[in-house]
């Protein structure tokens, strides 16, 4: 009996080192590091929240469009777009959903057209950058494909699945943004602190260009993010100090910081290592089948996304994908990658932002369940995922 025990005692040792040894490997595939950059590129987008730059932009948007609900269409759709690419996707969904559904009741018009509008685009465009969701960072890093090498590969299949959605939110809210609407009134909004914002766009601007050309400079891209966090953290305090008052702005930012997706992505991650060590992803794989990889990994992520959430499903699909031949790995991970932003459209247990999204909805008082996610997202969300990786097909 004690053998056995001693025999379990060290079976269970190797086990957990094993585990752990993956945890913190020294190799890009490691959740530390990626929770880092992730992490610090969040604080820098939320930096601009907390001083009022999206909700002036918000604010900008919805009384730039006048009584022309299209027109509110356009300025939403590119608005939430082009920040998505540079910041956070959840940051800004959360910033306009509160905006979109005060404006609309002011205005008196449906808002679920214009927060779904909102919901896609930020989920579309996610994809543009390797930093606009921790999902492409993992399945980026697992491969080890570069900032550069990222956004040459992913910004035509983003812009053609972007192209997509756009036309086909028109076609599936057509009548809605015919009709005319009355001015709405939005909450006036204002930037806290000019001098701050300043510095905290230069440090986002700055952050991103260095992540551009971190491996030609030999650096990871979880250290240059963490450093301009480091940066910004020390900027705030000297022009606290200066002021003589607390730095309040960057204190919140580290309080609203997504530290549940710490245990959530390192559990995943944990639960992939034992899987993979039970060989379960070769498996995966053999079920996939070879051929055409990058419209059977594309689809596949897609669906599994709202089986698993999108964040464990990049976790497993990373370890899938080292099976498949070396030609076809790149496009095979950016196709999960593709699938992995917008599968978010499908069901709001696609990503953790459908799910923080649906409970600001029930806040308002509005209800925007499961059957309108497959109602809307599947005419928007399969049709953009074809055209992404129509467009990868050729790239890769």
């Amino acid at each position: 009996m004690t053998r056995k025990k001693c025999l379990l005692y060290i079976l269970m040792q190797m086990f957990l080192r094993y585990v752990l040894n993956s945890v913190f490997s020294p190799g890009a595939v490691n959740p530390i590091k990626i929770l880092g950059l992730f992490i610090s590129m969040t604080v820098l987008s939320v930096f601009l929240d907390e001083l009022g730059f999206f909700k002036v932009l918000a604010n900008a948007a919805l009384k730039k469009a006048g009584q022309s609900r299209k027109k509110l269409f356009y300025l939403l759709y590119t608005t939430v777009s082009v920040l998505t690419v540079f910041t956070s996707n959840d940051i800004i969904v959360l910033t306009f959903t509160p905006f979109i559904c005060y404006f609309s009741s002011s205005a008196k018009i449906n808002p679920i057209p214009y927060l779904f509008t909102v919901f896609v685009a930020a989920n579309t465009w996610s994809m543009a950058l390797i930093i606009g969701n921790p999902t492409n960072i993992y399945l980026a890093s697992s491969l080890g494909i570069d900032f550069f090498v990222y956004l040459r590969t992913m910004i035509l299949p983003t812009a053609a699945a972007g192209l997509a959605s756009f036309v086909l939110l028109q076609f599936c809210f057509e009548n809605e943004f015919k009709q005319k609407m009355s001015v709405g009134i939005t909450p006036a909004g204002h930037i806290t602190s000019p001098f701050l914002l300043i510095v905290g766009i230069l440090h986002l601007a700055l952050c991103t260009l260095a992540l551009s050309v971190s491996s030609f400079l030999g650096v990871e891209m979880w250290q240059v993010s963490v450093l301009c966090v480091l940066s910004l953290a020390l900027w705030n305090m000297l022009y606290a100090a200066i002021k003589k008052r607390y730095p309040s702005e960057f204190i919140r930012c580290i309080k609203r910081a997504p530290w549940n997706l710490v245990p959530f992505l390192l559990l995943m991650f944990v639960i992939v290592v034992v899987l993979e060590y039970f060989k379960l992803p070769s498996f995966l794989y053999s079920l996939i089948g070879k051929g055409a990889e990058v419209f059977k990994y594309g689809v596949v992520s897609f669906f599994a996304c709202n089986l698993m959430n999108n964040i464990p499903m990049s976790v497993l699909f990373s370890a899938v994908t080292q099976n498949v031949p070396q030609a076809q790995r790149v496009g095979a991970v950016l196709a999960v990658t593709a699938g992995s932003n917008l599968g978010a459209f499908l069901t709001p247990f696609g990503a953790l932002a459908g799910l923080m999204w649906q409970k600001i909805l029930r806040g308002q008082g509005l209800s925007f369940g499961w059957r309108d996610f497959v109602r809307y997202g599947g005419r928007i969300g399969l049709p953009s995922l074809v055209a992404a990786l129509v467009v990868l097909n050729f790239l890769v």
